[in-house]
């Protein structure tokens, strides 16, 4: 029997989700989506015309329910609806910072909750995306909810305590690098490549780089080493300044 779907929240996530479940062609009874900006949820329908756009309280009373909000209205927007979940359903919070047993404490009468640290990279189905459950679980109700997130890419069990750490190390790190390719891509343009030569060398030369370093075998010393000329190593210390104060404050903010 197929299940129904509900999503408390309209937003890039809810997009990204969609779309992966798409891409695989993924069967549902029903998907009710809804948002408090009707433009958000109009777009929404716009590119998923199967969805359904209604109340919380019927996203709510689904079989599988994703919370997919920004944490500071999490816990009053359970609040408002806690009453309409089903004790059969299983709830998959897609916020950082609120805490299964948070959670819990408004849901009280819902055993299967669990919490999922999604990725951009899910809207191609190649999503590097950490879960964790709550411990009454059990190993069947855990297949179905991975089957189900695996059709978004790489799906893993983690302690829960871990998932702040793949939010800054995992869903926000492409944002570290993105603008940095792009950039790389126009200067690759100006100096006599074609736009598609030139994102074709970046691609190409970023995904073996990533081999050579963690897969190679070789010491991270080893790797640097083995290209003399290093055109911006003069700034390498101020970036690695960035990195560290930037991302390790953000990960203090973000934990519960």
């Amino acid at each position: 029997m197929k299940q129904s779907l509900g999503f408390i929240g309209g937003g890039r996530v809810t997009r990204i989700l969609l779309q992966a479940f798409k891409n695989k062609n993924a069967n549902f009874s029903k998907i009710i989506v809804t948002d408090t900006n009707p433009d958000v949820s109009g777009n929404l329908k716009k590119s998923f015309s199967d969805i359904q756009i209604d109340n919380a309280s019927v996203a709510a009373s689904q079989d599988i329910v994703f919370i997919s909000l920004h944490p500071p209205v999490v816990m009053d927007t359970l609040e408002l609806v806690k009453n309409q979940f089903r004790a059969s359903s299983i709830v998959i919070s897609l916020a950082p910072k609120i805490t299964i047993e948070k959670i819990c404490s408004k849901l009280s009468q819902v055993k299967n909750i669990a919490r999922l640290i999604p990725n951009a990279t899910s809207f191609i189905n190649e999503g590097y995306n950490p879960v964790c459950f709550s411990s009454d679980f059990t190993m069947n109700e855990k297949q179905q909810v991975l089957d189900l997130l695996r059709l978004m890419g790489n799906t893993f069990e983690v302690p829960e305590e871990k998932l702040e750490s793949y939010a800054i190390m995992s869903a926000m790190l492409p944002t570290y690098f993105w603008f940095q390719w792009k950039e790389l891509t126009e200067i690759g343009i100006r100096i006599g490549l074609t736009e598609e030569e030139s994102k074709n060398s970046i691609n190409d030369t970023i995904i073996a780089s990533l081999k050579l370093m963690f897969k190679s075998g070789l010491t991270p010393s080893e790797v640097v080493d083995l290209i003399p000329v290093k055109p911006i190593g003069e700034h390498e210390a101020q970036i690695s300044e960035i990195y560290r104060s930037k991302l390790i404050p953000l990960f203090e903010k973000i934990k519960p």
